[in-house]
């Protein structure tokens, strides 16, 4: 990884974490001038600034790379991704044995990235009133601040509890407003009304002081990005014309792009359809670590572990642009798996990271139209991601349970890889599904490939090789091996926890 500079703010009740692959030069809170950091309002952002860089970019290990890490990890424990086992990096992800595990270094990571953003966060907003600058800088500063604190807080809630229409009364995390010092006592844990009340208030906030500002690049905050969290946290917790009515706006600016893009290898910021995003550099190019366990067809691509389950290629329609990304594996050691050649490294083996697509804010609007009844309107509007990807429409039954199922879908097989399959199946009370690639005999499926020579020959197809929970208990609805856990390191320091 690049050497990155940045004022780094830690939370007093979590631990540092330290990195054997990165160099990061920090000034904490007790060593920096804070009364320099925040004379005035320019000097604030670059709190923002820094606090972006090590969200995306800071990790203890190969594997563990920003907030990428959590993306990856929702997939990883999902349904439509196989992930190959003997390849370093989200094995225990993929078997249920990393999330569950307090003392383990991803839920030691996670933890800290949220909560080290979230005080940053605290700093800012508590302090911008008081800097030197124009209101509408600090508007600016206060509301991306606000919106990367409710980030943070909706992935606590996302992943950290089960569905808020489970019970939303659920305890999940402490909740922190304000900026820690050495006498910070830490908190009890937060209920999910809580935290949604926290969450809906920032970004509400920061949808009205981001009104009149204009970014230069998609990294930055803007009411688009406030408006596309809106409507997840809506989808969340249930208010399905609040949800619709937010990604409607989340989206406006923001085409769905031609079918033929869909090749390009999901790869670059610049793409219409990309509302946020974090863009890499040669000089900046941490998060692109990330890439190599999503790109399984680029030769320079190094773990390739996330192939595709064999039965997800079937949900596609074979006119479908994205169906023309399956592809069986003939190199050695390889044969029979599914690639699914979505995701492809740039030429110089960097690659930008998406967070948010206008694509998942069609899928939102569907699905909140549906749940409220407007089976007509979500039909139309997931049409609309049908034709732009040359898929066959939904001209079937008009059932509301059908029509959403339909939506959820087109989730999978829109999102693949994007990092929403564990908070999906948490959101919707849904389960992990994963079959042997068998038939009915339960012989395996023979499959054709091509060797590296050439050469055309049969061989069995490998899909899933994880089919349980590490008690061996089936696959269910709101198992305790979905949630990530608080660290222990955590809860020995927090006693109020």
């Amino acid at each position: 990884m690049k050497k990155l500079k940045y004022i780094s703010f830690a939370l007093i009740s979590a631990f540092a974490l330290s990195s054997c692959e990165s160099e990061l030069e920090t000034a904490p809170t007790n060593q920096a001038n804070e009364a320099e950091v925040f004379k005035t309002a320019e000097n604030a952002e670059t709190v923002i600034n820094g606090t972006w860089a090590k969200f995306n970019d800071d990790g203890t290990t190969y594997a563990n790379i920003g907030y990428s890490t959590v993306l990856r990890t929702s997939d990883a424990m999902g349904s439509d991704v196989a992930v190959l086992t003997n390849k370093y990096g989200f094995p225990s992800a993929y078997a249920f044995t990393d999330l569950v595990n307090n003392t383990g270094s991803r839920s030691s990571f996670i933890w800290s990235m949220l909560y080290s953003a979230i005080n940053n966060m605290n700093n800012v907003i508590t302090r911008i009133d008081g800097t030197e600058g124009t209101q509408a800088k600090k508007d600016q500063v206060k509301g991306q601040a606000k919106t990367l604190r409710a980030f943070c807080y909706l992935n606590l809630a996302s992943f950290y509890q089960f569905s808020y229409l489970k019970d939303k009364n659920a305890l999940v995390a402490p909740i922190y407003t304000e900026p820690a010092t050495t006498n910070s006592v830490g908190k009890k844990k937060a209920s999910l009304e809580e935290i949604y009340t926290l969450i809906k208030s920032d970004l509400t906030d920061a949808d009205n002081l981001l009104q009149n500002y204009t970014r230069n690049n998609k990294d930055k905050i803007d009411r688009s990005v406030v408006n596309g969290l809106l409507a997840r946290t809506y989808l969340n917790t249930g208010e399905w014309s609040k949800a619709a009515a937010a990604a409607k706006t989340a989206r406006t600016g923001y085409p769905l792009m031609a079918a033929e893009k869909y090749k390009e290898g999901f790869n670059d910021i610049g793409n219409a359809e990309w509302i946020w995003g974090h863009g890499q550099t040669q000089e900046q190019s941490g998060e692109s670590y990330a890439f190599h366990y999503l790109d399984v067809s680029s030769s320079g691509s190094y773990y390739y572990s996330f192939m595709a389950d064999p039965y997800f290629k079937d949900l596609f329609d074979t006119n479908d642009i994205r169906y023309q990304l399956f592809q069986w594996d003939g190199l050695p050691g390889r044969e029979g798996l599914l690639r699914y050649a979505k995701f492809k490294f740039k030429a110089n083996l960097i690659a930008d990271i998406v967070f948010m697509r206008a694509a998942e804010m069609y899928l939102i609007e569907a699905e909140a139209e549906a749940r409220n009844g407007n089976v007509t309107n979500a039909v139309t509007v997931l049409n609309q991601l049908k034709t732009a990807r040359n898929a066959n429409v939904y001209n079937e039954s008009l059932a509301q349970n059908d029509v959403i199922k339909e939506v959820l879908i087109e989730r999978r097989k829109e999102l693949f890889g994007e990092g929403f399959s564990l908070s999906d199946i948490i959101r919707t009370q849904g389960t992990v599904v994963r079959r042997p690639y068998t038939n009915a005999s339960g012989q395996p499926i023979q499959v054709q490939i091509t060797t590296p020579a050439g050469t055309v020959k049969t061989v069995n197809g490998r899909g899933h090789s994880i089919f349980a929970f590490p008690d061996q208990s089936a696959f269910a609805p709101n198992s305790k091996y979905y949630l990530f856990t608080i660290p222990q390191k955590e809860i020995e320091n927090n006693p109020n926890l």
